[in-house]
């Protein structure tokens, strides 16, 4: 059991775990830059910007998320290599399109076909983790828009009676403000993201529950450890995982949002003062 449960494919579902794990803690906070840039291009004053971040959050939250992997990765992935294959290939005669082939010249492939393949590997995981965060960033845009927008509007109008700009009423009464409004509506964020990495598979990454498929099903070629079907047990590995996860990051998120809530004249921060917190 132990040769079994170190063979290289177990190790690659180790890795995998860990890959999910990094996905999670990068693209959280690079959706969360995508929100904030499009909610504040959504409540600008100006009609461009304000028609870009409206049209972010309309256009991605519109779209099934299945759908725009599938259609948004290949898209970036070819425009990359074309806008290469126009840099370097600029004598190349034959057609990029030929029905459904899309071919380059080999120096404009991206990576490199001669690349190793950890740099295939990296370069498949950041599409991963752009195209999660442009899907989540949308969504988070349109939390943060309404937070900002349940901000009272008295305490904006007293800090600029008080003599502050436009700036500093947006950083230090805005911003601080709206995380405790926020936060609710981030954290069911953050939960479907949790749910949503089994989605990698679409983005060529092999992740978790791909290798829980593979390793639990019956074994019977060579050199392969013959069993039979184990893919319960792999799930069900695999639903404790998630279960667990999930359950950390309620216990967190719960104490974030007892600290973001006190002293704010909010339901739950005068819960909190006549509990005597």
């Amino acid at each position: 059991m132990s040769c079994y449960l170190t063979s290289g494919k177990h190790l690659n579902l180790y890795w995998a775990f860990g890959t999910v794990l990094l996905l999670l803690a990068v693209t959280a906070p690079v959706a969360m830059t995508f929100g904030f840039l499009g909610a504040m291009a959504a409540r600008s004053q100006h009609l461009v910007l304000r028609l870009i971040g409206k049209g972010y959050t309309a256009m991605v939250r519109g779209v099934p998320d299945i759908v725009f992997f599938l259609f948004f990765v290949i898209a970036l992935d070819q425009g990359i290599e074309y806008l290469n294959h126009l840099i370097r290939c600029p004598d190349w005669t034959d057609p990029v399109r030929n029905g459904l082939e899309f071919r380059v010249c080999p120096e404009a492939k991206v990576p490199l076909g001669a690349s190793e393949q950890w740099v295939h590997q990296f370069y498949g995981f950041m599409l991963a983790v752009l195209t999660f965060s442009l899907v989540f960033g949308a969504f988070a845009a349109n939390v943060l828009y309404g937070a900002m927008q349940a901000v009272p509007r008295a305490q904006l109008e007293t800090a600029e009676a008080y003599g502050l700009t436009q700036r500093q009423v947006f950083r230090r009464i805005l911003v601080p403000q709206m995380w405790v409004y926020a936060l609710p509506g981030l954290s069911n964020l953050w939960m479907i993201l949790i749910k949503a990495t089994p989605l990698l598979f679409l983005l060529g990454v092999q992740d978790i529950v791909y290798w829980a498929r593979e390793l639990g099903g019956a074994k019977t070629q060579a050199f392969d450890y013959p069993h039979p079907d184990w893919r319960l047990y792999y799930f069900l590995f695999l639903l404790v995982f998630y279960l667990a996860f999930t359950r950390l990051s309620e216990i967190v998120l719960n104490r974030v949002s007892a600290r973001l809530s006190r002293g704010q004249a909010t339901a739950a921060g005068e819960a909190m003062r006549k509990a005597g917190i």
